[in-house]
């Protein structure tokens, strides 16, 4: 999808009240010299890479390149090969309770929504904080109602999965990852699911949340979330980190042939 293609809703500044990403301290997501192999394929090299708090980081390159790879390995649903990644200065471990307290403090909101069906859509944001955090049943549905109304779907609470459209349940996925509180979201291709049409109405949430400071890494086709939301761009070609920029700087002068190609194509059509 082309920046035209995507309006946005205005390039970020931090809300009242609100401060810019705190690039001056140790970074909340810090990833560094990790290799992931599948077999003989390597499908992650060498990525060394800072997500600083209050910071929205988008990571961008074609299909392949090691995007979604990246994303699910910062949350060790895929666990790496080489390298470290340490959440909030923790080094991240491979299993136990530390890796799934780790886990919790990082929702991840995934491309096919990923509710259980059988579930309402309160049942859905309730059930992380009661199993996992053993959060009473009265103040994690308390709780889910308000963020359920936050993501704009008042009304919509006792629906099913079913009864409702893709936009929809992806914004119940978002007051999900939200219910456990976490201290950063990672988005792997969230509206790539999607019908054009509901389309804005989640990315609508997502840049409300950045203008509230969450720490967001969101893997996207769409270069206009990208150039007018996010604070920095990080564009990813066979496995590599190719190239970082203020958005931008990234949009009109990339630095990189790779990267000219890649938006000399996407911004294309």
């Amino acid at each position: 999808m082309s920046d035209e293609q995507t309006p946005p809703a205005g390039r970020r500044e931090p809300a009242a009240g609100t401060a810019a990403p705190d690039r001056s301290g140790a970074p909340l997501i810090s990833v560094r010299g990790v290799d992931k192999l599948f077999g003989d394929f390597q499908a992650l090299k060498g990525i060394d890479l800072d997500i600083h708090r209050g910071e929205v980081v988008a990571l961008i390159g074609a299909s392949g390149s090691g995007k979604s790879t990246l994303c699910r390995c910062i949350n060790r649903l895929e666990t790496i090969t080489r390298g470290e990644i340490r959440i909030d200065g923790e080094l991240l471990p491979e299993e136990g309770k530390d890796l799934a307290r780790l886990r919790s403090e990082v929702g991840m909101v995934f491309q096919s929504f990923n509710l259980f069906p059988h579930l309402r859509a309160v049942e859905n944001v309730t059930l992380g904080p009661m199993k996992v955090r053993g959060v009473p049943k009265a103040q994690a549905r308390a709780e889910a109602m308000d963020l359920l109304a936050r993501v704009g779907l008042q009304g919509k609470e006792m629906n099913l999965p079913a009864q409702l459209s893709g936009g929809q349940q992806q914004r119940v996925a978002i007051a999900r990852a939200l219910a456990m509180h976490p201290k950063a979201l990672l988005f792997d291709e969230p509206t790539s699911a999607l019908d054009p049409e509901v389309i804005k109405e989640v990315l609508d949430v997502m840049t409300e949340l950045a203008e509230q400071g969450m720490t967001m890494l969101v893997v996207t086709h769409e270069m206009g979330f990208a150039r007018h939301v996010c604070d920095r761009v990080v564009f990813m070609d066979a496995g590599e980190i190719v190239e970082a920029s203020e958005p931008e700087a990234f949009f009109t002068n990339p630095g990189s042939q790779r990267a000219k190609d890649f938006l000399g194509k996407i911004l294309a059509h």
